[in-house]
């Protein structure tokens, strides 16, 4: 399934520690913490922001030093909640210039979402968990799908049956990324 991201995200309600102890307790590994800081663009020819239901984000994220373009494209597109997305990601050299072209082609900045990010991955290599600390938003929990699935279904499948196993303190289902929160969408 390539090029296709199933997650899930939460608020954390709970410690995150009690989490962090849980996933070490399933011989999870820890990543290093890192600064993201994501500027979410619109494009000219198509308004992402039009639809009462946004569907496609370009972003460029600035972390630790690195860069990269992303394209997102959630499904089902009509649908108010997304079960996946699309997803086109390359690293860039040169995140000032890719800023300028953007500009120059006219796409508009719309909104900037600086977090601490810190990634675990399960022992078995299929799920990615983020613990995410999002400047003026709050503290939040992704569950990524990694492993390879026969279907959107089956991947969800797991990653529900993963979340479940946790016994975690989490919030409701959050059903938007973080621009969407941003821009109180």
């Amino acid at each position: 399934m390539e090029y296709t991201e199933i997650e899930q995200k939460y608020r954390l309600n709970g410690d995150v520690q009690t989490v962090k102890d849980t996933l070490a307790g399933l011989n999870a590994e820890p990543g290093e913490p890192s600064r993201q800081v994501d500027t979410y663009y619109n494009a000219p020819h198509r308004d992402f922001l039009a639809p009462d239901s946004i569907s496609e984000w370009l972003r460029v994220r600035v972390e630790d030093g690195k860069a990269s373009l992303n394209f997102k494209r959630w499904h089902p597109i009509e649908q108010p909640i997304k079960t996946h997305c699309d997803e086109y990601e390359s690293e860039v050299s040169d995140p000032q210039a890719v800023t300028l072209v953007l500009t120059s082609l006219d796409c508009k900045d719309i909104a900037v979402v600086d977090k601490v990010r810190e990634e675990w991955m399960t022992a078995d290599g299929q799920i990615a968990v983020a613990f995410d600390e999002v400047d003026g938003l709050g503290t939040f929990i992704e569950f990524e799908f990694k492993g390879d699935a026969e279907s959107v279904e089956a991947a969800t499948a797991v990653l529900d049956q993963f979340i479940a196993s946790l016994g975690a303190d989490l919030g409701d289902r959050i059903n938007a990324g973080y621009p969407h929160m941003a821009l109180g969408r």
